[in-house]
């Protein structure tokens, strides 16, 4: 559906512009931005080596798995339908865990395993189980205490002080966790639409 808008939007805009007689201006446009994409892809990358290189070490020297220590007892009271010890209750912790150290690439695989271990509890039905949605809305929202992606480009941008993001991100982030836990327990319990497991 995503490809379909950009193609109208893209589609549209060429449409228009020559209609105007300007075709040349959306070539012009089209090359400028592609060059601009290039160039900062590749001021991304020393600052994205770097960031991602902290974060291996980090994770390497056991910090995600004391914030999944910490973590345990919230994730108990938010998926009540998965027994503690449950597979995916661990991939779900790290999942998070991963997200809120800006590890998008090692949480990755951990969402996937955790997705899959829920589908075993929810007996392979097609329809998703409120502990499913429930994971969808968290790691969606997850707050994220170092936002390496932005810092990389307000680097490659030439930000005179590129981390002072960080405060408002981890502010934005924490408001977009809290209301998805709400709206969360909200459908379960209160809505006329709530899911069972």
């Amino acid at each position: 559906m995503l490809n379909l808008i950009w193609f109208l939007l893209l589609a549209s805009g060429i449409i228009v512009a020559a209609f105007n007689g300007n075709i040349e201006v959306v070539t012009e446009a089209a090359l400028t931005a592609a060059q601009g994409a290039v160039k900062i892809c590749i001021d991304l990358v020393g600052v994205m080596a770097l960031w991602l290189g902290i974060m291996k070490i980090a994770e390497q020297g056991g910090l995600i798995q004391a914030l999944a220590r910490l973590m345990k007892p919230l994730m108990v009271r938010l998926f009540p339908s998965i027994p503690p010890e449950h597979p995916a209750l661990g991939a779900i912790i790290l999942n998070l865990s991963a997200n809120m150290l800006g590890l998008g690439n090692a949480a990755t695989p951990f969402g996937m395993r955790a997705m899959q271990e829920m589908q075993k509890l929810n007996s392979d039905s097609p329809e998703a189980s409120t502990a499913m949605c429930t994971f969808l809305a968290l790691n969606t929202s997850c707050i994220t205490l170092i936002p390496a992606t932005i810092i990389g480009v307000r680097v490659s941008l030439g930000s005179p002080n590129p981390t002072e993001i960080v405060g408002a991100c981890i502010f934005a982030t924490s408001m977009a966790m809290l209301m998805a836990v709400s709206l969360d327990y909200w459908f379960r319990t209160r809505s006329p639409w709530g899911g069972k497991d």
